[in-house]
């Protein structure tokens, strides 16, 4: 399994253990809004506390050893306007060492082209 589907499957599933074992000791998480960076414990008290944001159409752009980019409509659970969220990973060690995202917000009608 690759390391973003092996990623994306342990956050569907809200399983910090394997996020644990997939998220480099030296993990460093840039996202799109706030301004600010976030670690491996970050990540995984985010996790753990619940109400994590829901990703759908989960695309896997480009991955190799060393950088993976991908794709994903994601929807917060406080509410706010679901976003098309672009993510490039970077690997260390076989795990993610670092990841930033990069989102377009989408309107409350949005279609998934395809999905009627």
């Amino acid at each position: 399994m690759s390391i973003i589907a092996a990623y994306n499957e342990a956050w569907e599933n809200g399983d910090v253990d394997a996020l644990a074992e997939i998220l480099h000791d030296e993990f460093v998480f840039n996202p799109h809004v706030g301004g600010v960076t976030m670690g491996k414990s970050d990540i995984i008290g985010f996790v753990s506390g619940g109400g994590i944001p829901k990703a759908e159409n989960d695309r896997i752009l480009f991955e190799n050893n060393e950088v993976g980019v991908a794709h994903s409509i994601v929807h917060f659970a406080n509410g706010s306007t679901s976003e098309a969220v672009l993510s490039f990973l970077k690997f260390k060690d076989g795990k993610i060492v670092s990841m930033e995202t990069g989102a377009t917000p989408l309107s409350d009608d949005y279609k998934v082209v395809g999905s009627e």
